[in-house]
This record gives structure tokens, C-alpha cells and sequence, in this order.
């Protein structure tokens, strides 16, 4: 999906947002302001598409995007001054479970954080996004939250970011480095600049060093993915070609004797 700019009107609530946080504002202030971005950044219809306080099975969230009429983004409020925390989800997650939504929105309008939701024996979430537009560069953020664009919403592209996501993951990535057929290439390089055959199992912790420590504790155990060998089967020797026996030869019949004239 093309990458949608909000550049432009969200450096405007850039703006409106710090300023909130200046004055202090209550969760239900931010709110306000929120409806107002999710409409003028986000494309968002605020009479038809976002919900405020909308009630689930008897449980409330602060605000629920939809689309269409069907429910696409839980969006849990915090007032401007909240530094967010992860476990501050744990009621929109209750909601979200209830429904079987993926997705959850954590923001004080200043600070941004996305969760994607699984469901099994218990709920697990995992952050997909962090942004925080008192610090990072307006480009920057404006490329992140573009994805909970309407238009995003609308063609699937939280779950096209997530699979993205998961692809470049450290566990997905170290897969790859892993295997051996990559060390067996790194190990030629290796050899090439320094003279020196190393075992690619060396290579593999030599790789993973290079890591940080909270990487590593997510690779975990160096695990070398080995290509699969392939058994040659020997080819049978070449039988030589029947050889039919000879058809017997057909005699040409014989003419019956003719009777003999008697002699005068």
C-alpha cells in the first residue's frame, strides 16, 4: 500500500498537543483534541467513525475507530502529563479480547504507542510502534503514524505493517544469518581478508556478539540451520537390450505328387 503523508497537518497538532501537555490538561480535554486529529490528520468522519466512550458488552473505551460501521482501532486515552506504560492497556486489552480485536492505541497525544494483540490460552501484546512527538523528527513520526490512516485502516494495512513486522524481527532475521549455507559464504569472505578458515559454528557466536543483549535474549540459543543433504543415487547399470529370439523359419509348402501316367 502506498505510504499516505500526514506530514504537513500533523506538524499542526504537533503543536496543539505540546501545548497540552504545557497546560496540564485532563484526560478529557485530550480527548477533544484527539477527535479533532483523528478527523483533520487521520481522515477520520468524528460523527460517524470515531466513538466516544462506547460501550462493549458492558465494558467502555475511551475512543473506537470504525469503519463502515465495524470496529477497527481501540483507542485507550492518558492526560498529556502521563508518561505511558505498557500495562496501562491492560483494560483496553479486556476489551479487545471480549471482541476479538488485534489492535489496541495507547496515547496522551504527545506519545504514541501501537499494540497488536494475540489471543490463546491467556493475551499476550506486543508493542509494534513507539512515537513521541516531543522528541523525534516530525518525518519521522509523520511516516509511522501514517499507517492508522483511515485509508490504512480500510485496506488492511496494520495487519501488512505487523507481517512486516514479524518478517524483519531479530528471531526471523537470525534465522536467516544463521543458516549454513549464509556462514559457509561468510566464511569465504572471512578467509579471503584474513587467511584464516574459521568453523562456521565460531562465526555464528562471533555474529551474534555483535548483537545487543536484549537481542541475544530474544535470538536465544545460536541454532545453525543446516541445509538439507541431498543423497545421490547411483545409477543403475545399463541392462542391455532384450533380444528376441529369431522367428522360425516358414518352409513353402509342398505340392501334393502327381499321379503317374501308366506306361503303354
Amino acid at each position: 500500500m502506498k505510504q499516505i503523508n500526514i506530514r504537513a497537518p500533523l506538524k499542526k497538532y504537533q503543536t496543539i498537543m505540546l501545548q497540552a501537555k504545557e497546560q496540564n490538561l485532563n484526560e478529557a480535554d485530550m480527548v477533544l483534541r484527539l477527535v479533532k486529529a483523528f478527523e483533520d490528520v487521520f481522515g477520520y468522519d468524528p460523527l460517524n467513525e470515531v466513538s466516544r466512550e462506547a460501550n462493549m458488552r458492558d465494558k467502555y473505551v475511551d475512543l473506537l475507530l470504525k469503519i463502515d460501521g465495524v470496529p477497527r482501532l481501540i483507542v485507550e486515552v492518558k492526560a498529556p502529563t502521563v508518561p505511558l506504560r505498557d500495562r496501562q492497556i491492560e483494560q483496553a486489552e479486556n476489551y479487545a479480547s471480549r471482541n476479538n480485536f488485534q489492535w489496541v492505541l495507547l496515547t496522551n497525544g504527545v506519545e504514541w504507542n501501537l499494540y497488536h494483540l494475540t489471543f490463546g490460552e491467556g493475551i499476550e501484546y506486543e508493542r509494534a510502534l513507539h512515537v513521541d512527538l516531543g522528541v523525534d523528527d516530525i518525518a519521522k513520526a509523520a511516516d509511522m503514524l501514517s499507517i492508522l490512516h483511515r485509508d490504512s485502516l480500510a485496506h488492511d494495512g496494520l495487519d501488512e505493517y505487523w507481517a512486516c513486522q514479524v518478517a524483519l524481527s531479530p528471531a526471523s532475521i537470525s534465522k536467516a544469518l544463521f543458516h549454513e549455507e549464509v556462514l559457509m559464504a561468510v566464511r569465504r569472505y572471512v578467509k579471503k581478508d584474513t587467511g584464516r578458515a574459521m568453523d562456521i559454528e565460531d562465526l555464528a557466536e562471533a555474529i551474534k556478539r555483535m548483537f545487543s543483549q536484549e537481542t541475544r535474549e530474544l535470538i536465544g540459543p545460536t541454532k545453525i540451520r543446516r541445509a538439507p543433504k541431498i543423497v545421490k543415487r547411483e545409477d543403475a547399470p545399463a541392462q542391455p537390450p532384450a533380444i528376441e529370439p529369431p522367428a522360425p523359419e516358414r518352409s513353402a509348402p509342398t505340392e501334393p505328387p502327381k499321379d503317374t501316367p501308366p506306361s503303354p
